[in-house]
């Protein structure tokens, strides 16, 4: 079957597809011509950008910031110059195509697509052609809130630091920020992330001014740099007084939210005197961030915070160690990374060290060149790479600013001792006076300038405090002392130390000649056989050789000049013969903690000594009569625990012989005694002493060996009398039942701020009748109690001696600054004190044979943030009763075998 359509078309259809086959043809008829003209064109384009550009360019050197209509035509031009180059490389391809004269193709939907493109990208190209007339490309950039600085990638050990100081500037209310610590410890680089901080994360501050303020302080330096950054320029400006500048900034910043960045400052800014709107309650919208090496500097700028800059953790210096030395040297050898690690301790965690060594060992990727790199930093620390020339120069600056030559030789003179040593202040403090740093001041005036340097010291960094008694150097500052006086001061200085370097024997003594101050502390020394000449030396440390048994007589035959004399902890020592050749010179002798059994007559020739110190010397019983008394300028007598063993057996002519008696008639003849720390055998000899005012003042240290005594009360209100007494012990008080005291008489005098306030340290040793120590509740300041083998001791602050004056009852809160309790066979001991006490500064408790105390003075408050030990047995600890469940909670969970560590942090 066969069906028929008819279509009927009428003209306005038909002219309409031809239309359309006609467009679509001109596609591909025009293919050629407008390929050509889409090459033309592009290149006019191209040359229309790189006009445009080398405007653009030399705005942007002109510190102008690109237009963002001309920055989206450029990108449109480089999107549409790619796209161009394809269709015009593709181009021959789909001409090839063409039949028919070119008005045809063998593939018609192909090229047919391919000419619309490239007659669409025509257009486009003269479209940007036409906009790509600009009459200015560029315009002036607002100024950036911080002027980027450069600095290390990473922060590595001061990133919590950083978040502690950012959140202060952003987040509270802290106006002026001291950030602090010692030369080289990275306070500029911190200071510097911070303001680069201000960079990447959106404040409200309208700009941060950094000045760098140096040692030269100057208010006209400091006030051109803000006049740069605020926008008062021009020699008009410059040529205007101080007063007149600080006007003008003040008028410029008042109305602003601004962060003042001031790097290294040595001494006061009088930030008004510059012209700056004072943080504080009327304005608390800006900032004021400072650093300096000095805490003091700290004060006098009054600031809200101040931070501490430390030396990196064992951690964060390793990390930074690697990161310089790099991954590949340090996995060349598999003995490098240990060796690397000690190279790392050298540098005791600052960062200035660290860098510095570790750029210089990058390269080193042998173990035996790390070997040779660990002796060359322990013998001449200077001579190793980088150190003398960028690290010691820099910490010197710390040095140089000391006021005055007292307070430079007294921090030179801290290197004499070890690495990483616990300096006790009152010893330096008498080698300093030995030494003549301080003139003929009295002890009172010594103590408190050498105090008052101690101070200065730490607050310059120079020293750290690690007790209230003691300081030490860190390892770098004291190679840079050393630095100094073997190499810049030498003429001057002229020291050789040698401490703690492990020697069996000692440098030759040809080495010592020209020497002023030698230290061969802290070595494995057996003998001293040479005679050395030394004519210009001036102090000799040979403390802590516990082999050295031997010295040669006439060993300080040539030393005319010694004036500071140290063999303490010399166990084997025997003094040579010829000690008395230092008799006209020698102001200090430090015999200390020795085995020796007597000193010999030859001692009385030592006319001229100031401090002479044998603080336990346990086994010495015999100190000839006179010999003390003949040291007729002594200013420091130390005798803590001297014959505490032999005292009793103490011959006629010593001057141990009757309990001490002897002895203390001696001490009545010293007219200068301003020190004394004194061991006595007998209660009569301590009656005798305390009859003397002059001995009273004097007294710091009390020791009472009371083997044989009858004393059964000792009236402690003598004790109350001595008001530099720091350090008490009664050992052997075997009748001892009680150290009286009147407290109704102290109150009612309103003594008891007063009476045993310098009492740091009590220890009772087997006085086994003694029931309590109830007056040390009035010794706020105790550090230190020991008490051992006091058998019939039941309470040690006694509630009961407390009825008559109930007045005292609700305010007493003794033990507030105990670091140490020590309590060890006190079987009857039921009770502390009787209510729970803070401990806010305890360290360690240590309970031991004292079956009968159930409850010790603990409660929950105790644990707050608090960190201390407490030792002793585990069935005594199981007994125990807790004043609640908090506090048992608090206490027990932290029981670990046989020993309690309580850590609150």
């Amino acid at each position: 079957m066969c069906s028929i359509f008819q279509i009927t078309c009428d003209g306005a259809f038909f002219n309409r597809c031809l239309d359309c086959f006609l467009g679509k043809a001109a596609y591909i008829r025009n293919l050629q011509d407008n390929l050509d003209a889409l090459e033309t064109e592009l290149g006019n384009l191209i040359a229309r950008k790189n006009d445009v550009m080398r405007r653009v360019v030399d705005a942007e050197r002109q510190q102008m910031r690109r237009l963002d209509g001309v920055q989206v035509w450029v990108s449109r031009v480089d999107s549409v110059k790619t796209e161009a180059d394809e269709l015009i490389t593709d181009g021959s391809r789909e001409i090839e195509k063409l039949c028919v004269g070119g008005y045809c193709s063998k593939n018609c939907m192909s090229s047919y697509k391919f000419g619309k493109k490239v007659a669409k990208k025509l257009r486009d190209v003269r479209t940007l052609i036409s906009e790509g007339v600009f009459e200015v490309v560029a315009d002036r950039a607002p100024e950036s809130v911080a002027d980027e600085r450069p600095t290390e990638r990473t922060v590595v050990g001061l990133q919590s630091q950083l978040e502690q100081v950012w959140r202060c500037l952003v987040e509270e209310s802290a106006g002026i920020i001291g950030l602090y610590g010692m030369g080289g410890v990275g306070k500029t680089t911190l200071l510097t992330h911070i303001n680069n901080k201000f960079l990447e994360s959106p404040t409200n501050f309208d700009c941060v001014i950094w000045v760098v303020v140096s040692k030269d302080l100057r208010l006209e330096k400091i006030q051109e740099d803000i006049g740069k950054k605020i926008g008062l320029v021009g020699d008009s400006w410059k040529s205007k007084s101080v007063e007149e500048k600080a006007v003008d900034i003040f008028r410029s910043l008042r109305e602003k939210r601004f962060v003042l960045l001031l790097d290294d400052i040595w001494e006061r800014v009088d930030l008004t005197k510059v012209g700056i709107p004072l943080p504080g309650p009327k304005n608390t919208t800006s900032k004021v961030v400072f650093t300096t090496r000095f805490i003091d500097v700290c004060g006098s700028m009054e600031v809200d915070r101040k931070f501490q800059v430390a030396c990196l953790s064992e951690k964060d210096a390793w990390e930074l160690f690697r990161e310089k030395v790099g991954e590949e040297t340090l996995q060349s050898h598999h003995d490098i990374v240990e060796l690397a690690q000690i190279v790392v301790k050298e540098c005791g965690g600052l960062p200035l060290a660290l860098i510095t060594i570790g750029r210089a060992m990058a390269y080193r990727k042998k173990a035996e060149q790390w070997r040779r790199a660990i002796e060359e930093l322990r013998r001449s620390v200077s001579e190793f790479a980088g150190l003398g020339k960028e690290v010691y120069p820099l910490l010197k600056f710390s040095y140089d600013s000391l006021q005055n030559d007292t307070v430079r030789s007294c921090f030179l003179y801290c290197c004499l001792y070890p690495e990483d040593y616990g300096i006790l202040k009152w010893d330096l403090i008498d080698c300093w006076f030995g030494e003549g740093f301080f003139g003929e001041s009295d002890r009172s005036g010594v103590e408190n300038q050498g105090n008052d340097i101690l101070d200065t010291l730490v607050r310059a960094c120079l020293l750290e405090e690690v007790e209230d008694d003691e300081v030490k150097m860190h390892d770098v500052i004291r190679d840079m002392a050393i630095w100094i006086t073997c190499e810049i001061e030498k003429e001057k200085r002229n020291f050789l130390v040698r401490a703690g370097a492990g020697l069996k024997e000692a440098p030759g003594v040809k080495g010592w000649e020209n020497v002023r101050r030698l230290s061969l502390m802290q070595n494995q020394i057996e003998t001293l056989s040479e005679v050395p000449t030394c004519p210009h030396l001036l102090t000799l440390f040979l403390d802590f050789n516990q082999e050295l048994e031997i010295i040669a007589d006439g060993f300080f035959q040539l030393m005319p000049s010694l004036k500071v004399l140290k063999m303490s902890n010399c166990s084997n020592l025997k003094l040579p013969v010829g000690m008395s050749e230092l008799g006209s010179s020698l102001e200090l002798l430090d015999i200390s903690e020795n085995s020796i059994t007597e000193l010999p007559e030859e001692l009385k020739k030592l006319v001229n000594l100031k401090c002479l110190n044998l603080r336990w010397t346990q086994h010495l019983n015999k100190i000839p009569r006179q010999l003390i008394s003949n040291s007729s300028r002594l200013r420091v007598l130390r005798m803590f625990a001297t014959g505490r063993f032999n005292f009793h057996e103490a011959t006629e002519d010593s001057v141990l012989f009757g309990g001490g008696e002897v002895l203390v008639q001696e001490l009545l003849g010293l007219k200068y005694l301003e020190v004394l720390e004194l061991t006595l055998g007998s209660y009569h000899a301590l009656q005798i002493l305390l009859s003397s005012n002059k001995l009273k003042s004097c007294i710091r240290s009390l020791y009472l060996e009371l083997t044989g005594d009858t004393a059964s009360i000792i009236d402690a209100t003598a004790f109350a009398d001595l008001n530099h007494l720091n350090e008490l012990c009664i050992d052997n008080g075997i009748e001892l039942e009680e150290l009286k005291i009147d407290y109704t008489e102290i109150v009612r005098k309103r003594r008891e701020p007063f009476v045993f306030r310098s009492l740091h340290c009590v220890t009772m040793i087997s006085c086994r009748k003694l029931k309590d120590l109830t007056f040390l509740v009035f010794a706020s300041n105790l550090k230190s109690l020991r008490l051992r083998n006091c058998y019939a001791m039941e309470e040690i602050i006694s509630v009961g001696k407390f009825a008559e004056t109930p007045e005292m009852m609700g305010h007493i809160s003794p033990f507030e600054n105990l670091q140490m309790l020590d309590l060890q066979g006190l079987p009857h001991l039921k009770s502390i004190f009787w209510k729970p006490l803070p401990f806010t500064h305890l360290k360690e408790m240590e309970v031991l044979r004292c079956d009968r105390l159930e409850k010790l003075p603990l409660d929950s408050n105790s644990a707050k943030e608090r960190k201390f030990v407490i030792r002793g047995e585990e069935d005594w600890w199981n007994r125990l009763q807790w004043e609640d469940e908090a506090t048992q909670i608090a206490f027990r969970s932290c029981f670990k075998s046989d020993a309690l560590f309580i850590s609150y942090s």
